[in-house]
């Protein structure tokens, strides 16, 4: 049937998009993501086949916006660890031992500012947090009052304020370990690190190490490398750690919104109409 397929719609990264694919699919005209993400892509390879790729922007953004500030109230709050005592036979604990961090009132810096960036903003400023920001690109000086938003030109300021730190940014290879243990070092020794972009982006053994040792007060993980972690791995030992199974955009509407947006942009390439959220290779 390879020659009758024009179309993929790619769901959790399957199936695996190699040359030998490719070449299997002579009149193959786009590739649909479900997300955002293209790092499990080999761009400029698949251009060389003029084929089109587009990924799902406007249906994850406000699902994966919730997930980071879920994990950021949970972390706060220490709600897994005080659930795990609740629920132990002894239920035995002392309230100084469970104390959490105010969010009210605390600096958010946020690494990526771009859609799902801005709307995590928009929800910090309703929990009434300060808000930094690390961007390639300012934003405009309008998008910034509306959040209340202050611009970091150099990602070592906001490490240095921040309460919170919130990676929201894509792989590649500029951003791969863009976390590690001199950025960690610059944090705040109460600060809390949340990471729902991609678990490259972060250096996890210099995560542990700054865990174990109290560079950082605590981590809060949608994403890891690799997913799933090892069973053994430390990062699953820390009781001041959350790790959730790449939650990000796993919503029941998100789900049907990215079908509808791949769909859209599936029938745009067949078409010969510009794709409404094509990713063009670096």
């Amino acid at each position: 049937v390879g020659k009758k397929v024009q179309a993929i719609y790619l769901w959790w990264h399957k199936p695996v998009i190699n040359k030998e694919l490719l070449q299997s699919l002579p009149n193959l005209k786009v590739i649909a993501n479900s997300g955002v993400g293209m790092d499990h892509l080999d761009l400029k390879l698949v251009a060389s086949f003029g084929v089109k790729m587009a990924n799902a922007p406007r249906a994850v953004s406000s699902s994966t916006a919730d997930t980071g500030m879920a994990l950021l109230l949970a972390s706060a709050r220490r709600l897994v660890e005080v659930h795990n005592i609740l629920i132990s036979p002894t239920m035995e604990y002392c309230e100084a031992d469970i104390l959490g961090v105010k969010v009210a009132g605390a600096t958010l810096g946020i690494i990526g500012m771009g859609s799902i960036g801005y709307k995590i903003a928009l929800r910090a400023k309703a929990f009434e947090m300060n808000i930094l920001y690390h961007n390639r690109t300012r934003r405009k000086v309008q998008e910034e009052q509306a959040v209340g938003a202050t611009y970091c030109k150099k990602i070592d300021s906001l490490l240095q304020q921040a309460d919170f730190v919130m990676v929201v940014v894509s792989l590649t290879p500029q951003t791969h370990k863009l976390i590690g243990k001199r950025e960690l070092e610059l944090m705040k020794p109460t600060a809390t690190l949340i990471n729902i972009s991609r678990g490259a982006v972060v250096d996890q053994e210099a995560l542990v190490a700054a865990l174990q040792t109290g560079v950082i007060g605590a981590a809060a993980l949608d994403v890891t490398s690799p997913e799933p972690l090892p069973r053994d791995h430390p990062l699953l030992k820390l009781k001041n750690v959350i790790v959730t199974p790449h939650l990000g955009i796993k919503t029941d509407k998100a789900s049907y919104m990215i079908t509808e947006e791949a769909v859209e942009n599936i029938l745009a390439a067949l078409n010969g109409l510009p794709l409404p959220s094509e990713v063009l290779p670096s």
